[in-house]
């Protein structure tokens, strides 16, 4: 059996969950459901074991614009944009991004008692602080998918999140639908999997692997209508080191994009390896570096 097959993606979730702190960031959703995970993903109807078809838009991406106001690293706003942009034009009719928005707000809270952290929160004096919440995504997500179950546009809805604010319309899905449900939680294996979520999945997936998102990376650099989306330096496993590189490869490469042309081809003098594939190890910046410093020094 074919099941039209539509993926609703908690962004926030993703990226706190899975992606923070790694160098997957630049990652092609559509090919890691679809061509990773789905293929190992069981579910039986009868006799039969099911296959899945994308079903246009196959990605239902749910996020919020970062806020410069809360934002930690000064190119969090343009790296997310630029990100979003490379999807749209990579993924096209495969993908659609729902934008909620991010509430930043003073408010009251109970501190933690520094002495005996377990005295109730009502024994505890109130400090102000900035509170932060993505708003809407979770709402949206829902209501959503609620929708294309019960107005027949999918058989199959794959749910990549573990907050369980979306578990009533999971619930509601099961109840009057026949929509068989999958669910992949952001994890390394080191998150316990939302069980209220668990429970409701015909299917579940409680990791993603580091090989998988490997695997499914967007090319570095795709062409829009306008422009060009690359990706983000500071996306690099090493963006210091890589940044480096690149001010030492300012004198014979002068546009980055020079530069990483010579990257992408193999390099007789490092052993024919390339050196964008050497980057992603903290020896093979140093080997890339000291190959062009050397480069730049007999070619003055």
């Amino acid at each position: 059996m074919k099941l039209k097959t539509r993926v609703y993606i908690d962004g926030y979730n993703l990226y706190y969950g899975r992606l923070k702190g790694t160098p997957f960031k630049w990652l092609n959703v559509h090919a890691l459901v679809f061509n990773q995970i789905l293929p190992s993903a069981l579910l039986r109807e009868g006799e039969h074991q099911c296959t899945f078809e994308a079903h246009e838009p196959a990605i239902n991406y749910f996020t919020a614009v970062i806020s410069e106001k809360a934002a930690r690293d000064k190119d969090s706003v343009s790296s997310q944009a630029t990100y979003h942009s490379a999807l749209r034009n990579h993924l096209k009719n495969n993908i659609e991004i729902i934008n909620g928005y991010y509430s930043i707000a003073k408010t009251e809270a109970w501190q933690v008692d520094p002495i005996d952290e377990d005295t109730w929160p009502k024994n505890c004096n109130k400090v102000k602080i900035w509170k932060i919440e993505e708003k809407k995504s979770d709402v949206n997500l829902s209501l959503q998918a609620y929708h294309d179950s019960i107005t027949g546009q999918i058989d199959h809805a794959v749910f990549i999140t573990n907050d369980t604010d979306i578990a009533p319309s999971l619930s509601m899905i099961k109840q009057n639908t026949d929509v068989k449900i999958g669910l992949i939680i952001p994890s390394d294996k080191t998150r316990n999997p939302n069980k209220e979520l668990v429970d409701l999945a015909d299917w579940k997936r409680t990791y993603i692997t580091d090989a998988e998102l490997q695997s499914s990376q967007l090319p570095r650099v795709i062409q829009g209508k306008r422009k060009a989306n690359s990706k983000p330096i500071s996306w690099y496993p090493y963006p210091m080191e890589l940044q480096k590189i690149i001010e030492a490869a300012k004198s014979v490469k002068p546009k980055i994009g020079m530069l990483f042309k010579w990257m992408e081809a193999p390099c007789e003098y490092l052993n024919g390896e390339k050196p964008i594939e050497l980057i992603n190890t903290e020896q093979g910046c140093k080997q890339v570096l000291d190959y062009i410093n050397v480069y730049v020094k007999q070619n003055k």
